[in-house]
């Protein structure tokens, strides 16, 4: 959310500025909650043992935030809490910033955590944004995996490459 809220009950936007989480949390405030909670993705400094230098996302911005809105709704529908913001971050994002920043509202801790990490989840898995990731040695479009860093020496060991950790 930039500085200046555009948002009326729940908050879904797409932006290339800062992300102010402080201004999502007031947003979703209301003096029926009891908890909010939130999520906020950040840029990590390494994926797979290679160091990150930076990241740039990019959306097919108009479904990304039909898809987003209706995130929101299916929390309304799924869950019984107050309010939701959900924000994503578009463009070149350094180490330690905010990609994603989500906050549920509600009464009780226990659907907010719930709708919180549901909304995540199937953000990730639905909404069309990319992530493409920078290193020193080359960018690599994220797919939930990324490969293990090229090899300096081709007359390296042979067999198979090792596993994979799972994205975090």
């Amino acid at each position: 959310m930039t500085q200046k809220p555009g948002c009326h009950e729940d908050c879904v936007e797409l932006t290339r500025e800062r992300i102010f989480a402080d201004a999502l949390v007031e947003h979703v405030r209301t003096p029926g909650n009891g908890a909010i909670v939130t999520f906020d993705g950040c840029v990590r400094d390494h994926t797979h043992e290679r160091s990150t230098l930076y990241l740039e996302y990019e959306a097919y911005e108009s479904m990304a935030l039909e898809k987003m809105r209706e995130i929101a709704a299916q929390l309304h529908e799924k869950f019984a809490i107050n309010r939701v913001a959900m924000v994503h971050r578009l463009g070149r994002l350094e180490i330690k910033e905010t990609s994603v920043f989500i906050a549920v509202s509600a009464a009780h801790r226990a659907p907010a955590f719930e709708a919180c990490r549901w909304a995540i989840d199937t953000l990730k898995r639905m909404v069309p944004i990319w992530k493409k990731e920078f290193f020193a040695d080359g960018a690599v479009w994220a797919d939930g995996e990324v490969p293990p860093a090229p090899v300096a020496d081709s007359e390296g060991p042979s067999g198979a490459a090792p596993a994979a950790k799972p994205a975090s």
